[in-house]
């Protein structure tokens, strides 16, 4: 286990001479697409780089998989099947955000060991906000957060993902939108699990689950008192391939939106 105290001044750093300085300030020549779609910055491949050079000397022998160097070498996700503890870095969750100057973007860290989340961290640098769980619970700014919220589909806030699936199940999703009383999207899945677990918003429904987006964020909502399944009711397991996932307040309001989604 980490101090996460000594987490959250590395990530203070980090963000008070990489991130902020940038922000609103970014050049075109900054900016990027990985794959001609998916935005990058040298802002967030400068973070992740600090990031691998500071974290694996934290835990001997520990590995690191990190949103852009995935896109040079998806050979590293392989590092989850060893034995050994694995850093896993979303350097800038939301980038378009922070390349619009747009205040929804955070650093999204996680730590596992074989199959199994020991910690994670997602820091919000505009504010300073950095919320934690390990297996006592999930913590803002250090104090402990009991997410107590129970909620029907009709009253719930949320997002739902309508990208990468196939046309029978995207078509079904679009028509549950109006069953619930607002759906939203921040542009930053990670700020969007920091609100969940401080019962601000209800759930997520999500498609492409990349490990470094939800790794830190799923951890952070099920330590604080919600839940989060796939569409067969099974818990989110990082190191597997799945193509879709709820993460909610309750396990009542995902098996409700379940039951939307199955037609029920």
């Amino acid at each position: 286990m980490i101090n996460p105290n000594d987490l959250r001044e590395i990530l203070f750093n980090i963000s008070k001479d990489i991130i902020l300085p940038s922000f609103g300030n970014l050049k075109k020549n900054q900016i990027s697409y990985k794959d001609g779609k998916d935005i990058v910055t040298d802002i967030d491949i400068s973070v992740e780089k600090e990031l691998n050079n500071i974290l694996p000397k934290l835990i001997q022998n520990s590995n690191f998989i990190g949103e852009e160097s995935y896109a040079k070498n998806n050979k590293i996700l392989n590092y989850y099947l060893s034995k050994e503890y694995c850093w896993t870095v979303d350097p800038i969750d939301g980038t378009s955000n922070f390349a619009k100057s747009k205040d929804r973007f955070a650093v999204m860290v996680a730590l596992t060991k074989s199959t199994e989340i020991i910690q994670s961290f997602i820091y919000k640098p505009l504010n300073e906000d950095f919320m934690h769980a390990d297996h006592s619970g999930t913590y803002l700014n250090n104090n402990k957060i009991n997410l107590n919220k129970r909620i029907n589909v009709e009253n719930a806030t949320g997002s739902i993902s309508t990208k990468y699936w196939d046309d029978i199940k995207n078509e079904k999703l679009i028509s549950i939108k109006n069953k619930f009383a607002n759906i939203n999207s921040y542009g930053s899945i990670g700020c969007e699990y920091f609100d969940i677990s401080l019962g601000k918003r209800d759930f997520a429904l999500l498609s492409r689950l990349y490990p470094w987006d939800h790794i830190p964020g799923v951890f952070i909502v099920r330590q604080s008192g919600g839940h989060d399944c796939h569409f067969d009711k099974k818990e989110y397991k990082f190191y597997k391939d799945s193509r879709n996932l709820i993460v909610s307040n309750s396990k009542n309001l995902n098996y409700d939106i379940l039951n939307l989604i199955e037609g029920g």
